[in-house]
């Protein structure tokens, strides 16, 4: 019945109703067939028809003004109707009902208003996903001879985008990555996160040595911040199975390996970028099969009811199965479910997997009388 009326309130040329709009219709509807029900309970005199002044505004926190005047149009009638019985209109009735109509004109208003702070928000939504494009690449599903995964989980509803960043780029040197974390959070951390992948991603193709990769990333951080402003940052290459980890006050990343997961910590503490960080990098030989995870603090804190997520002892359950892409998307799971989708920070999350060195191709056999064979 409510469905019905409901599909007649829609105005024609809209097309399928969204699931607000039925929510909102069907409320406001069930509100009306409720207030009907105790009239016609309680007896002739109508004394409960001020009520349906809630009907409209119901209506207005789901759907758009013209639907709210239609509501609102319903529940005068109704009102009229009520207020008719038994003796015609009196003055109390007909203050309800003008009530009711001055109900459904500022319902209408309102619900205006949330239209268009609704398209704002959209707007703005579109916005950020456009600048996560143009900041955070999606990388992957393999960078050289690396299978590579790239994940951002932002603790905003709102912004699809912080101060966290990440890179994984096919260099002359090797396959080398870059996580981050900038210090604050808005716009500032954006442009900054911007500015540190700018760089990034053309110092990394013409510094041989991945020390001097970090010293123009520190300049160019000290150039574009404030004495305050900071960014912590792990960078990593892989050359010929070799990897290279310089950790610039980053957490450390999380090497998995045979069912075992081991923390990757630097040499000695260094400074994030900004503050000049003399870092000493540290040198792992990769086995086929290893995993390594960067990830940004938000990891790291994430908490439920002052316990922190327990990221080394579940990393190598979580991470350890299927492809990069599926161990990170496992691991996001588990974390919503922890902190129950209620984040205090951003995170970046970069997965990669060392499958070996591969085997030079077989020689294929020459004849010894064909000309240019080896004997």
């Amino acid at each position: 019945m409510l469905s019905a009326i409901a599909m007649k309130l829609r105005l024609p040329g809209r097309g399928p109703m969204s699931s607000n709009f039925r929510a909102g219709i069907g409320t406001a509807l069930a509100l009306l067939a409720i207030i009907v029900l105790v009239e016609l309970a309680d007896g002739p005199a109508p004394n409960y028809i001020g009520l349906l002044a809630a009907v409209p505004f119901l209506t207005a926190v789901f759907v758009p003004w013209r639907e709210v005047l239609a509501v609102g149009a319903l529940a005068t009638a109704v009102g009229i109707l009520f207020g008719s019985l038994p003796n015609g209109l009196t003055m109390q009735t007909s203050v309800n009902i003008t009530g009711i109509m001055l109900s459904t004109a500022i319902a209408a208003i309102a619900g205006t208003l949330r239209a268009k702070q609704a398209e704002r928000l959209v707007e703005m939504s579109r916005l950020a996903s456009v600048a996560q494009t143009a900041v955070l690449q999606p990388l992957g599903p393999r960078v050289g001879p690396l299978a590579v995964a790239g994940r951002y989980i932002s603790a905003s509803a709102t912004a699809v985008i912080g101060g966290d960043l990440y890179e994984a780029l096919d260099t002359p040197y090797g396959v080398r990555m870059i996580i981050g974390d900038v210090r604050g959070k808005g716009l500032d951390a954006v442009r900054l996160a911007s500015i540190v992948l700018g760089s990034y991603r053309h110092v990394a193709y013409e510094r041989p040595d991945l020390g001097e990769v970090v010293a123009d990333l520190d300049r160019a951080v000290s150039r574009s911040v404030g004495d305050e402003d900071f960014v912590t940052a792990a960078l990593v290459e892989e050359r010929g199975g070799t990897l290279t980890i310089i950790n610039c006050g980053h957490p450390a990343p999380l090497l998995l390996r045979r069912g075992e997961v081991i923390p990757l910590e630097p040499p000695a503490s260094a400074p994030p970028l900004g503050f000049m960080p003399a870092a000493i990098p540290r040198v792992e030989r990769l086995e086929p099969g290893d995993r390594l995870l960067l990830y940004t603090d938000g990891l790291a804190e994430a908490r439920r009811d002052g316990e922190f997520f327990p990221t080394a002892t579940r990393a190598w359950r979580l991470l350890g199965h299927g492809t990069v892409g599926d161990g990170l998307a496992s691991l996001e799971s588990a974390l919503s479910e922890w902190v129950q989708g209620q984040l205090d920070d951003d995170i970046a999350l970069v997965l990669m997997e060392y499958a070996g060195t591969a085997a030079a191709p077989a020689r294929a056999a020459v004849p010894s009388w064909e000309l240019g064979a080896e004997a």
